[in-house]
C-alpha cells in the first residue's frame, strides 16, 4: 500500500532512524523529526506501510502539546518544516514533520496505567504486582486500578524489549529528584488527559510519555505524546472488564500477526492489504473522536 517507509532528505544532516521517527539536524540546537508510515510491533518493523499514520501521529501529538502546554514546557516551535527543505522534498514532510528544541533524552521511559492490561497484566498474573506496586488481589483484564500508577521502564536498543522496572531502579537511573518530578508530571498529564478522553468516549487504558533535559536540568515533554502509538485507546462504548478491548491502535496487528507462524524477530510476515488499511482507518477514527469538535 501507499505510504513513506522511509525518507531521503538532501537539505538536512541525517542523524538517526528510529522505529517510527526520522530525525535530521537543524543547526545545533533543533532538529526536523519526520514521522513516516512504518510500524513495529513485538519490537520488529514491519515490511509494509500504514497510509497516512505519520500524517495522524504528528497531528495529534500537535494537538496534545498544545492542549497542555500550560502544564509543563515542552519542545515544540513554530518553525516550519517547509521551509527547511527544495521544493522536490516537500511531499515527506508535509502534515507529517516537526520541528523541535534539542534536548537530552531521559534514559527512561515514562509510563503510566490506568488500568491492567498488556505487559502490566503479565506481571500481576505472576506475582500480583506491577513495577513494584503490590496490587489487590482478584483483579480482572482490563479492570480500572484503584489508583493511576507511574510504570518506568527502560529504553532499550532497538530490537530489544524494554523492561519494567520500580520507582526505586528509576530514580538509580536519572536520580531521586527528576524521577520525582517525572512520576508526578506524568500522572497529572495523563488523569487531564483520560478524562478530556472520556468526554469524547474514549478510554486511556495506558500511555508512554518521554522527558528530557536542557543544560540547566529543567524538565520538558519531549518526543510524541497521546497518540495511538504511544496509549491504548478504548472505545468506552464496548468496553468490558475481563477481556482485551478492542482499540484504536496497532493492537488489530498485533492481534493478526498472533495468528501467524511467526517468532517474533525479523522479517516479520507481509501484511495483508485490508488488515494495513483497518489498522489506518483506527488511527484516523481516534484522531477524528479526539480532535474535531
Amino acid at each position: 500500500m501507499s505510504g513513506i517507509l522511509e525518507t531521503n532528505l538532501k537539505s538536512l544532516p541525517f542523524l538517526h532512524r528510529g522505529k517510527v521517527r526520522d530525525i535530521y539536524a537543524v543547526g545545533e540546537d533543533h532538529l526536523l523529526v519526520v514521522q513516516t508510515d512504518r510500524l513495529s510491533a513485538f519490537d520488529v518493523i514491519l515490511d509494509d506501510a500504514i497510509p497516512d499514520k505519520g500524517k495522524v501521529l504528528t497531528t495529534m501529538s500537535n494537538f496534545w502539546f498544545k492542549k497542555f502546554g500550560h502544564l509543563m514546557p515542552n519542545h515544540m516551535t513554530d518553525i516550519d518544516p517547509l521551509t527547511l527543505v527544495t521544493a522536490d522534498e516537500r511531499a515527506q514532510v508535509e502534515g507529517r514533520a516537526i520541528v523541535v528544541k534539542k534536548f537530552k533524552p531521559l534514559a527512561i521511559e515514562a509510563i503510566v496505567r490506568g488500568y491492567i492490561i498488556g505487559s502490566g497484566w503479565k506481571d500481576y498474573q505472576k506475582t500480583g504486582m506491577v513495577c513494584g506496586h503490590v496490587l489487590p488481589a482478584g483483579l480482572k483484564e482490563g479492570q480500572k486500578l484503584p489508583e493511576v500508577l507511574f510504570t518506568p521502564s527502560t529504553k532499550a536498543p532497538m530490537g530489544q524489549h524494554d523492561e519494567n522496572i520500580s520507582f526505586a531502579e528509576a530514580e538509580a537511573i536519572v536520580g531521586a529528584d527528576i524521577a520525582a518530578k517525572v512520576r508526578d508530571l506524568a500522572i497529572q498529564l495523563y488523569t487531564e488527559a483520560a478524562e478530556f478522553a472520556a468526554t469524547k468516549g474514549i478510554i486511556i487504558a495506558d500511555t508512554k510519555f518521554e522527558f528530557g533535559l536542557d543544560a540547566a536540568n529543567n524538565i520538558y515533554l519531549i518526543d510524541e505524546i497521546l497518540t495511538p502509538d504511544s496509549s491504548r485507546f478504548w472505545p468506552a462504548a464496548s468496553y468490558q472488564v475481563g477481556i482485551s478491548p478492542p482499540s484504536f491502535d496497532k493492537q488489530f496487528v498485533r492481534d493478526w500477526l498472533e495468528t501467524q507462524p511467526w517468532n517474533k524477530k525479523a522479517p516479520a510476515p507481509r501484511l495483508p492489504i485490508e488488515v494495513a488499511q483497518q489498522t489506518a482507518d483506527k488511527y484516523a477514527e481516534a484522531l477524528r473522536l479526539l480532535t474535531v469538535a
